[in-house]
This record gives C-alpha cells, structure tokens and sequence, in this order.
C-alpha cells in the first residue's frame, strides 16, 4: 500500500461511524505487519487522539493476528527449532525483530565460549567456562529486583539488557550450548524452569523423550548453579509439589514455549494489561496438545 492510499485510509478513522471504522481497518489490517512502521508513523504526527486510539487498536490486532499464525505454522511444522519458537513470541511485542540478528549474536557467544573449550574437559568444567562467559564476561543475570516485568521474557530484551526471567534465561543457555553441540536440554520445573546436562553414553529407563540420564541440573536464573537430583526433590518437597518423574527429565520445545507464554501472562496480569493476557491464553490453546499440555497451576496462573 502506498504512503498516500494509507493516509487517505488513516484520515477516516475519525470517523464516528463505527460501521465505516469496521471496513476501513480490515482494509489495513490486510496489509499485515509490512504495514506497521508507515502507521506508528502516522501515529507520532497525527494530533487527533481518536486516530491515535484507532492506530493502536489495529496494530495491536494485527500482532497478534500475525503471531497467531506463526505460532499455528512452527506447531504445524513439528516445533523443531526452540529459536524459531521464541522468536515467533518476541514478535508479539517487537514486529520488527530479525531472527538473523538474534542469530549472528548467539553465534558470537558460541565462539567466546568455544575459544576456551577443549575436549578434555568434563562435563561440569565445561559448564563453568560457559557459566564464566555468559554470566562473568558478558554480564548476564536473572532480573531479580524487577522480576515481572514483560521485557525479561522477550529474547531481544534479553540480550539488550543482560537480564531476564528463568525461562527466557534458560532458552539463551540452551541455543548456545547446543551450537557448541553439548547436551543441554530445558526442563520444565514446577515453579521455576531449569536445564539438563544429558549424559549422551548412559541409556535411562525411564520413558521419557530424552532416553537419557541426566548428569546434573543448571540453574541459569542463579548464574547457572548445578544442581543434583536430591536438590531438585528437596525443592518440589519444600513447596509442597508431588513428585512427578516428568520433572527431571528434558521437556519439548512446545512446552518450554508454552512457560514462557505463561511467564509473561503472569507479568502482563501484574501490571494490568489484560487485553495482552487474553492474546497469550489464545497463544496458549494452539500450542496445546495431548502430548504436551500446558499446567497453568504450575506458574501459579
């Protein structure tokens, strides 16, 4: 759509016939988000707060109709990329977010932490060089003093501020611990979300989607503190929560998306920003199935 047929479009939206507002807004929304920057445009050099409001209503419907859809396509396709999964989320918030930026960044932190590997490391000291770059060079930390604010489940967020929620901290050291082609997997812990360290050699038991033992648990919310087994149940103990052996063991990427949704409808409720909190129970929906369900009582929705 060109510059003047948006403006021509944009100057009846003050009109108070809600009928005429109806068909002019699905005429833009169409556009889809292309349209975005050309309206926040015309929104900073309109004076007239009805055009405003309008402006920001169809914006808003066209995130999320656009996030709806992407979020449909990644199920759709099998959830195979964790990355593609939290960006389609960051869109939500930021449109103009680009998936190569966020890539090219992962990837410098892949080479800092690669420079200082070598193979006769274990598994622990392996973590204490990429616990040393993400939270001692490049300053990394879980965002303690302001821990509901939406920005810290937003990756782009992350990575501007260096600070972040247990999820979206999890999903960082995740992405870069695979491009360095270790085992870490996220596991969705009932009141915090955490990682594995899957010992590849080992075979489990225990049915679940890794067929692995883990060698021990990372908390990158606390600077990534390994943890044990008996810790992991001391925790679930003190707060009351049955053991359930599904919280040991590496979760899908469905569900690590589906906790970060749910970590920033618990955000979005805080500051009262409902119409947002609606958006991400539909987000919700899509991402559940019979397989991987999101337990709102374990975010404490």
């Amino acid at each position: 759509m060109r510059q003047k047929e948006l403006n021509a479009l944009v100057s009846l939206l003050e009109d108070p016939d809600n009928e005429i507002y109806s068909v002019i807004s699905k005429k833009i929304m169409q556009e889809g988000m292309e349209l975005i920057p050309a309206l926040e445009k015309v929104w900073e050099t309109t004076e007239n707060p009805l055009i405003q409001q309008r402006i920001e209503l169809i914006i808003h419907k066209i995130q999320y109709q656009s996030t709806k859809e992407q979020l449909e396509h990644w199920v759709d396709s099998g959830a195979t990329s964790l990355l593609d999964g939290t960006i389609c989320l960051t869109r939500y918030q930021y449109p103009e977010i680009k998936t190569n930026i966020i890539e090219n960044y992962l990837e410098k932190v892949k080479q800092k932490i690669w420079l200082e590997l070598n193979e006769s490391l274990t598994a622990l000291e392996k973590v204490k060089v990429i616990n040393h770059i993400i939270y001692g060079v490049l300053g990394f930390s879980g965002n303690t003093t302001n821990f509901f604010s939406p920005q810290n489940h937003y990756i782009n967020q992350l990575i501007e501020n260096k600070k972040g929620g247990p999820v979206s901290l999890s999903i960082f050291y995740s992405l870069v611990a695979q491009k360095l082609g270790l085992p870490i997997y996220c596991v969705s812990l009932p009141r915090n979300f955490i990682l594995a360290y899957i010992d590849r050699y080992q075979t489990s038991s225990t049915p679940d989607n890794s067929s692995k033992s883990v060698l021990f648990y990372i908390n990158p919310f606390n600077a990534g503190a390994v943890l044990g087994k008996k810790e992991i149940e001391h925790f679930l103990t003190q707060n009351s929560i049955e053991i359930n052996e599904s919280y040991f063991y590496p979760c899908s990427n469905q569900t690590t998306i589906s906790q970060l949704i749910a970590s920033l409808m618990i955000s979005y409720q805080k500051i009262g920003s409902q119409q947002k909190v609606d958006d991400l129970k539909q987000f919700l929906d899509i991402l559940s199935d019979k397989e991987s369900s999101i337990d709102n009582n374990k975010m404490g929705l």
